[in-house]
């Protein structure tokens, strides 16, 4: 970049310095999990829950608590007419016999066939139900119940309470949580803790990327993000921050050429877990684009705010290492970050240009908002020419075009490899992160052939979020990969998932992490 990096403002100053002031208030006042015998969820005070099967059939939980109340459930559910449904609840105020304020059935749909992934949602629902209910403790008997199914209850529970309001100064308080405290009720406490361990690390993950994705971009900008994951280094990650000059002596013209048009430093955050021996690792790449203007190519006013989680795949590629150390996973793994700006100045790339990556490979520029691709191109490369991975998954919000194709709840996925997307596919299945494979056809090529230089970075309206595969394919070896375009879920508004508060998701990080297990943990 020619000329000197303006000085951050006092007033951007103030508000990194508020932000991480925030970062520790809400660490302080954050909702907690406790685990407690079964035997004192009856005498419980505050708000109190326990599931439901379809038909009305109560839990061990919910039929201690009703004998304990005289048959105020059995009552309840004859007049509401309640089926236990999945999703469905019922709720008494102030039942006699008991000392609890609210008390809540959750239905859970058939006994038959109840697992984890039912039970965390219906924990995530009946937190939901009561988190504003003036209560500031929530009992959830989970009696009889396994520690793998209280475990999951917890993970609903603590992924459903997320809320990004460190820069509220004031809230209604009949939207605002009391809920602090949350106490499962379960059989075997240290057994339900142990199950519980690494599943409040992924949790931790998700929580991390969620708030990475949610901040404005006054606040994470590329040094600042860098600055974040380099904290996680006590956690026995290794990090490394390469700058401008460094990616410039490695040849990094695709990347260098989206952020030249900032007044914030482009950086690469380089991120390595050992936890597996002397196996090569296993790579993860995430589009960073911490403000998206569309450069030159300015996108219209409307909606443009939402360009700053134009950085979920490298929010979600922090994440996912943030749980991998916090689990102790057994892999080795990387993680690369390319942290960019697109903004419009009179440096900025413009249409037309040429820029030489990385790889060597020249790219034309058509579109100053496809810049996502570029920013990847080097980065693959790069964990490409370092690190010799076993794989490549690289995440990226890259195409609007993916979200005409699969809607809202699927990521694409595309891989020159079919094992590798099988086994994506599957970790997407399990994790509730869901995946849909995608072509790469070759006559689709075509469309990103380019007159004056090796490849250019569109190919036009149709197929356009094949043919952004298909140019990042241009920048992989013969190194099994996958491209994971995530544009269409990496923020949900309005959310219809109760464990994904509108707003950031996290999404990828339950993914990979599954993968991870699954793969080379199992």
């Amino acid at each position: 970049m020619e000329g000197p990096l303006r000085r951050p403002t006092w007033r951007v100053m103030f508000y990194t310095s508020y932000a991480a002031l925030a970062n520790r208030i809400q660490e302080f006042l954050k909702m907690k999990i406790e685990f407690v015998p079964a035997s004192e969820a009856e005498s419980a005070s505050g708000a109190w829950a326990s599931a439901a099967f379809e038909g009305g059939g109560l839990s061990p939980g919910a039929a201690r608590f009703d004998q304990a109340a005289g048959g105020a459930l059995t009552r309840a559910i004859a007049a509401a007419k309640f089926t236990g449904a999945k999703g469905k609840t019922l709720q008494v105020l102030a039942p006699a016999g008991v000392s609890a304020s609210h008390a809540l059935l959750i239905g859970v749909g058939p006994q038959a066939g109840l697992n984890a992934a039912r039970v965390e949602t219906a924990a995530a629902e009946a937190y939901l139900a009561l988190k504003t209910c003036g209560a500031d403790t929530l009992t959830l008997s989970l009696a009889g119940a396994s520690p793998e199914i209280g475990a999951a209850a917890a993970l609903g529970i603590t992924l459903a309470a997320y809320r990004f309001d460190r820069y509220r100064t004031r809230e209604k308080a009949d939207v605002k949580p009391t809920i602090q405290t949350v106490r499962i009720a379960v059989n075997d406490v240290p057994a339900t803790k142990e199950a519980f361990a690494p599943l409040s690390a992924l949790a931790d993950g998700v929580i991390f990327t969620r708030d990475l994705v949610s901040e404005p971009a006054n606040i994470l900008y590329p040094a600042e993000f860098a600055k974040r994951v380099k904290a996680l280094e006590p956690m026995g990650l290794q990090v490394e921050i390469l700058g401008e000059a460094e990616m410039a002596e490695l040849g990094m013209g695709a990347l260098l050429g989206v952020g030249q048009g900032s007044s914030r430093e482009s950086q690469l955050a380089v991120i390595q877990w050992k936890g597996g021996g002397d196996e090569p690792p296993v790579a993860f790449v995430g589009k960073g684009v911490c403000f998206d203007t569309g450069g030159i190519s300015l996108k219209p006013a409307d909606g443009m705010e939402d360009m700053i989680w134009d950085m979920g795949g490298a929010g979600a590629v922090a994440g996912l290492m943030h749980a991998l150390a916090g689990r102790k996973a057994k892999v080795n793994a990387v993680g690369i970050l390319g942290l960019v700006e697109n903004m419009p100045d009179g440096n900025a790339q413009r249409p037309g240009d040429i820029v030489t990556s990385m790889s060597g490979q020249t790219i034309e520029v058509i579109n100053t908002d496809a810049e996502g691709r570029l920013v990847l191109a080097d980065a693959l490369w790069y964990v490409q020419d370092r690190f010799k991975p076993q794989l490549i998954v690289d995440l990226a919000t890259l195409t609007g075009a993916i979200v005409v194709a699969l809607g809202h709840d699927f990521g694409g996925l595309y891989s020159n490899n079919d094992e590798l997307a099988e086994r994506l596919f599957k970790a997407g299945q399990t994790s509730g992160d869901a995946l849909w494979r995608m072509p790469l056809p070759e006559a689709y090529e075509k469309q990103i052939e380019s007159d004056a230089a090796d490849v250019k970075n569109v190919g036009g309206r149709p197929g356009g979020s094949i043919t952004a595969a298909l140019f990042l394919q241009h920048f992989v070896k013969d190194t099994p990969w996958a491209h994971l375009d995530i544009a269409a879920v990496a923020w949900k508004k309005p959310s219809r998932v109760p464990t994904i508060p509108q707003g950031a998701t996290g999404f990828g990080v339950r993914l990979l992490n599954q993968f991870v297990a699954d793969s080379y943990e199992a």
